[in-house]
Order: C-alpha cells, then structure tokens, then sequence
C-alpha cells in the first residue's frame, strides 16, 4: 500500500471517528490562542503499546503542528525514552511511568502530564515458575539495567516482599535471545512488551504469570503515561495542550478502530497480525476511568521499596506532574 492510500485511509478513519463523536470538536483551534510553536519532538519508541504516538501524527497536524519528528537515540531497549525526555532532545512523549519517575528522583526536569493506556506488560516463566515470589534465586532476561522491563520488575518483585537487587539475578539480552532461551530452559523468566508476549503465545514458548492488562494489581494503574519536558511545557502550554489532545483522540482511535492503528504500528516495521491482537488487548478505553496520580504513587511507593528512589510519593506527585491540561481535556472529550 502507497503512503498515499495509507493516509487517505487513516483520514477517513478520522471522518468516521468524528461521526461518532471521538474527535469532539467544542473547542475549535479557532476559538484557541495561536501556537507558540508548530514544532513538536517526540521518542521513536520501539513498541506496539505505544500506538497512540505514531496514530497522533495527522492528528497534530490537525492541531497546527507542522513539522513533526520522531527522535531515535540510543540502544532500543526502553530506557532511552526518560533519558531523551529528561536531555530537551524531546518535547512530549508517551512512556512507561516507573522508569520516568526514576528521572524525576534524580532531579531531571520532566513533568507527567495525563495518562496514556492500562496494561501493556506481561511476565513469561518457565514451567516451575507459578508465581513472582518464584523469581527468588532465579535468572531473569532484561534488556538492559534500568530498561523499563528491568524496572517493571524489580516494582513486582518488591510488592510480594522480594529484594530485586539480592534476590533474582539478571541477565541482559536482546528480546529475540531472551525468547530463545526460556524456550531452551536456559532463563526462568522474562517480562516483555508488545509485540514479544504474542510472538510467545503463538510460539508457546513458557507461560503467563502476570498479565498486566488483567491482573491486580497491575491492571488498576496506568503502565504508560504522557511526559513532557519541563522548559517545554512552561513556554509552550497552547502547544502542550494541543499535543496532549491529539494522543488522547489518538488512544481514543487505537480502541475505535483497531485495524487501522495496527496498520499504522505495522507500517513502522512490526508484524501486522501481533500488532492488531495488541490493539485489541490493550484496555485503551480505559483512560478516562483511571487517575494517572494513582499510578505515580503505586509505582512510586514499589521502586523505593526496591532502592531505586529516594523521594516520598507525595514529592514526585507535587514537583513532577501537571494536570491542568488533562483536566481541561476531559470536558472537552468526553465520550
């Protein structure tokens, strides 16, 4: 398919989505102080969950943003995100959340400003792992020391009572690798993101131990939120409120028509198939139903149990979120 006929495509997908009320348009751009600045940055992430990133594209464009870039930095393998975020390099940009507030701790100037979806993350395990209190003594995958697989865990690890850092050793592979060897019975386990939990359903390589899309309490809590630069976010609040906008209307998209942000994440290089069934598993629905604050303070409170803050729950909250956008964005897109 053309780039062309893609986007023709995805715009008609927009036309629908506004027939059914998805694209509220009660507060024109008309009726909206003008742009401060029609540049927008954001990550390359590498991962199907966060969709709603690469769907926004044309919806920024629909917001006055005429030169949009995605910035690719550093090794794939999650942590480079926060880091990018916390340099300038990017604006705004959907992330996992513990990982973020790890950069908040260290006094970097990023500020969380909505939430994005609930559950993304799924923790595979060999046959005689049952459970997350299983994990003692054994050896997990991660990409890489501080990569939001790394950190993911180590806040599961802390929940049911376990010390990360004595009591499960871990090792660092690329997701590819890590799969091949829980199929050889060479790891105990491994937590991944979209696309890897369904290439190992569709391999049956291990089994599930936490789903985070459906488990307690994970599946309570927002795994990825929407950061933005603090400098960003104080010089630019029109650009912000607008940016934010279109990856709320993009998530809200990513539940409508599942198909077509598939084909988008699909277009970026993942397997059609894998990046349809996680738009279909993903709750992005829920986002409206969920406090992103209720996330910062669960994640918050798991990573300082683990070593991996110092500051209280209340100190990230009140130095590391604003909320003033996403407040206003609820009337304005209600379903």
């Amino acid at each position: 398919m053309s780039v062309i006929q893609d986007r023709r495509r995805f715009m008609a997908t927009l036309s629908s989505a506004a027939a059914v009320g998805l694209l509220d348009a009660s507060n024109a751009l008309g009726e909206e102080a003008s742009l401060e600045t029609t540049r927008i940055r954001l990550f390359d992430w590498t991962g199907i969950c966060i969709a709603p990133q690469f769907v926004a594209e044309e919806l920024l464009r629909s917001e006055g943003f005429t030169d949009i870039q995605y910035v690719s930095s550093g090794s794939g393998t999650g942590e480079e995100a926060s880091v990018t975020l916390a340099s300038g390099a990017v604006d705004i940009n959907s992330q996992f959340s513990a990982p973020c507030i790890i950069r908040q701790d260290a006094g970097d100037p990023v500020v969380f400003l909505a939430g994005l979806h609930v559950g993304c993350f799924e923790l595979f395990g060999s046959e005689h792992i049952r459970a997350v209190r299983d994990l003692k003594g054994k050896t997990v995958a991660i990409p890489a020391l501080g990569s939001p697989h790394h950190v993911f865990l180590a806040s599961m690890a802390a929940y049911v009572g376990l010390d990360p850092s004595r009591d499960i050793k871990f090792l660092t592979y690329p997701p590819n690798r890590s799969m091949q060897l829980l199929a050889d019975g060479k790891i105990d386990a491994l937590l991944s993101f979209p696309p890897v939990p369904q290439e190992l359903r569709a391999k049956k390589i291990g089994h599930v131990i936490v789903n985070s899309s459906i488990d307690r309490p994970w599946s309570q809590y927002f795994c990825c939120l929407v950061s933005g630069h603090r400098e960003f976010v104080r010089k630019h609040p029109v650009a912000t409120k607008r940016a934010l906008r279109a990856l709320l209307k993009a998530v809200d998209l990513c539940a409508a028509a599942p198909e077509r942000a598939a084909r988008i994440v699909a277009d970026r290089g993942y397997p059609y198939d894998y990046s349809l069934q996680a738009m279909r598993e993903i709750p992005y629905a829920k986002w409206r139903g969920y406090d992103p604050e209720d996330a910062i303070r669960f994640y918050a409170l798991r990573l300082r149990d683990a070593g991996m803050i110092k500051s209280s729950p209340n100190k990230i909250i009140a130095q590391g979120t604003d909320w003033r956008f996403l407040n206003e964005l609820k009337s304005e897109l209600k379903s």
